[in-house]
């Protein structure tokens, strides 16, 4: 009986319980755990290095990184020249070349990188010591080649060139300049005549002014023992001497007084670049550094931000919209920004203002941000199965001069962030009254209305003011059946067009760096074959001949529409204007716009299957300069695609476009003819 009591005793608590447990909500979260993050081995050289080594036994591979403490450069009239230098340090040493220090690291099996302010190498545990080796003597005896300069220069001058026609690079260079000031060394713009004016003398002046030991931070990483790292340290940098540096502090860049519009016109864009940004009072280990982290990711942190829900999701204005905020030494920026449709660019605007007007009027809610504190911790958890995180936050610590225990306290201070602070950090950083709204984009389709948020400024690529587009005018006298005339006679006289018979056209097509073989063949009347090809096998084939119809894309053959029909028509043709006026074509002058920055006209083209398409003539000479194409794409929204037509050349009396840039929004083809004959006497059978 005793022991029957005795087990009905035991049951009672856990019944008692079970009937007081409410089971409708959710347990209360435990305590945020104080982390426990390792620590690296520290010690310094004489000469003021700081080593971290941070053991790892798990590969056998060792990296070791060599890093500056220096917030950014100010360049003045050789923007440019941090980047070069850093690039220069590997390409060659006093006793190397360029090429025999690749080929030394690449037997080593190893890597080795530099930078502005860095350098790394990392290779297999056993081949370390020697890797070290090159990396001191990249290091302290780099060779800073007349030649090897201009060899930077050159890509760096070519790379420049590329990103005139990158609207997301225009816009960065642009926000920076106009965010931070165009004397602020966060501000400055390289640019062709900055990369032009940097000499060897100014490479030799940056190296011996920052890189210098008492000013970096050596970081171990690997299967390697602190006291092995010592010795490593000491041999290849013990010598390196000493230097006088003293870190520069910048004056802070001015808040406008009211917001206002700054739009880069860029004719070509079939989206617009738009940005609002400002710089923030935010450094690394603030009050305000992790609450703006949480409010950030709310805003717009990824594909769970309310900008992302608000422009992709409700409104369908773009593939994605997102927001940054990132501290600081001495001066943070804020920035939301998304790539959209022209005719959403005023809409989109005021959506992202009206989300910034949001977090910081309105308190989020306790299940998002409890799931954006979720989100964060989980990053923050998984990052330290890294050990390289033991490094970043040592070196963090150092660089930033925060606590000491700043990583172990994260998750703490990270799950006291309320609503109220997300808020207040809202409020305090984000003032939409006072940004920068940056537009890369045509401002013919763009600009009306956007005076509402401020006075409306228009700038160059490189950030300096100029003045207004002023508006194209077609000739009002021009009939759509008159230009297509002129359009005609500027490829060639009548004569001259009547006496083709057969053109071919061979070249190259660079595609994302792949250089394809590009080859076009017209034999008259309206046959035509075109080709892209890789190695010899054919990747797209297109062709109307004898009136059979064909495209093929890797072997793979596509339904013929009308649609499709009508497109291989126009390329059968050396000057598809005849086929217009022939076929009864719609044509119509809709306007003018700047094409390379030269007039031309706007014709409205309609098929007979009421297709519409643009195409652009110069309004001088009446050469195409440019078409354009828009049609919906199913759960894309609309595409464009545009193509510009260049470097003609007269071949037997008749002008012909020699390069072509076929613009699709996040691909662009380049395409180069450097063989163009003209009466072969191919026959339709040479098609076949």
């Amino acid at each position: 009986m005793k022991k029957y009591i005795y087990s009905v005793l035991l049951c009672l608590p856990f019944f008692t319980m079970a009937q007081t447990l409410d089971r409708t909500k959710s347990p209360a979260p435990a305590k945020a755990p104080l982390i426990q993050v390792a620590s690296p081995v520290k010690f310094t050289l004489a000469n003021g290095l700081q080593v971290f080594v941070v053991k790892n036994t798990k590969l056998p591979k060792v990296t070791a990184t060599l890093a500056l403490d220096v917030d950014g450069f100010k360049e003045g009239d050789k923007a440019g020249l941090a980047d070069m230098s850093g690039q220069l340090l590997k390409r060659g040493t006093a006793t190397k070349s360029k090429a025999e220090l690749d080929e030394a690291v690449e037997f080593l099996g190893g890597s080795l990188s530099t930078s502005s302010q860095s350098a790394s190498v990392s290779s297999l545990k056993n081949n370390f010591t020697k890797l070290m080796e090159l990396m001191a003597e990249v290091i302290l005896h780099p060779a800073l080649n007349v030649d090897e300069l201009e060899k930077v220069r050159k890509q760096t001058i070519s790379g420049i060139e590329s990103s005139k026609d990158d609207a997301d690079a225009i816009s960065n260079n642009v926000m920076k300049k106009l965010v931070y000031g165009a004397y602020h060394a966060f501000g400055e713009i390289t640019t062709t005549t900055t990369v032009k004016a940097i000499k060897v003398e100014d490479v030799k002046n940056f190296i011996k002014t920052y890189w210098i030991p008492n000013n970096a931070y050596l970081v171990f990483v690997g299967d390697i023992d602190p006291a092995n790292a010592k010795v490593l340290a000491e041999k290849n940098f013990g010598t390196w001497a000493k230097g006088s540096f003293t870190q520069p502090i910048y004056d802070k860049p001015a808040i406008p007084a009211t917001t206002y519009v700054a739009i880069v016109d860029r004719p070509a864009s079939v989206q617009s670049v738009v940005s609002i940004a400002t710089t923030v009072n935010l450094t690394k280990g603030s009050p305000n550094d992790i609450p703006s982290n949480v409010m950030n990711n709310i805003l717009g942190g990824g594909f769970s931000g309310r900008l992302f829900a608000n422009l992709r999701e409700k409104h369908g204005f773009t593939y994605g919209a997102y927001s940054s905020i990132a501290p600081s030494k001495q001066i943070g920026m804020f920035s939301a920004e998304s790539s959209v449709r022209n005719e959403k660019t005023d809409s989109s605007i005021q959506e992202i203002l009206n989300e910034l007007n949001i977090i910081r009027n309105t308190k989020v809610g306790d299940t998002e941000l409890s799931r954006m504190k979720n989100y964060l911790a989980g990053g923050f958890a998984r990052s330290l199965e890294s050990p390289n995180t033991i490094a970043n936050f040592a070196l963090s610590i150092a660089v930033n001069h925060l606590p000491a225990d700043y990583y172990q306290k994260y998750l703490t201070n990270l799950a006291a962030v309320d609503a109220q602070k997300v808020q207040e950090v809202a409020t305090a950083l984000l003032n939409p009254a006072k940004m920068h709204i940056i537009i890369v984009g045509n401002a013919k389709q763009i600009a009306a209305g956007l005076e509402k948020y401020g006075p409306v400024k228009y700038f160059d690529i490189e950030g300096n003011e100029v003045a207004a587009p002023t508006e194209v005018k077609a000739d009002a006298s021009l009939t759509p059946a008159a230009l297509m005339e002129k359009a005609i006679a500027a490829v060639g006289s009548k004569e001259a067009l009547d006496n083709v018979k057969d053109i071919q056209l061979k070249g190259t097509a660079n595609l994302m760096g792949q250089s394809l073989e590009m080859q076009k063949t017209i034999v008259m009347p309206g046959n035509s074959v075109s080709t892209m090809s890789m190695g010899g096998m054919a990747v797209i084939r297109q062709a109307v001949v004898e009136g059979k119809y064909s495209v093929a894309q890797q072997g793979q053959q596509a339904p013929i529409t009308d649609d499709l029909k009508e497109t291989l028509d126009e390329s059968s043709y050396l000057v598809p204007e005849q086929l217009y006026l022939a076929k009864g074509y719609g044509l119509k002058i809709v306007g003018a716009e700047k094409v390379d920055g030269k007039d031309a006209i706007d014709v409205e083209v309609t098929t007979p299957s009421k297709k519409v398409s643009h195409r652009f003539y110069d309004a001088k000479t009446f050469l195409l300069v440019k078409t354009s194409r828009s049609e919906e794409v199913p759960g894309r929204g609309t595409a464009t695609q545009q193509q510009y037509y260049t470097g003609y050349k007269v071949v037997n009396g008749v002008q012909i476009s020699s390069e072509m840039l076929m613009d699709m929004g996040q691909m662009k083809i380049n395409i180069k003819y450097t063989d163009i004959k003209i009466n072969q006497g191919l026959k339709t059978t040479d098609l076949k």
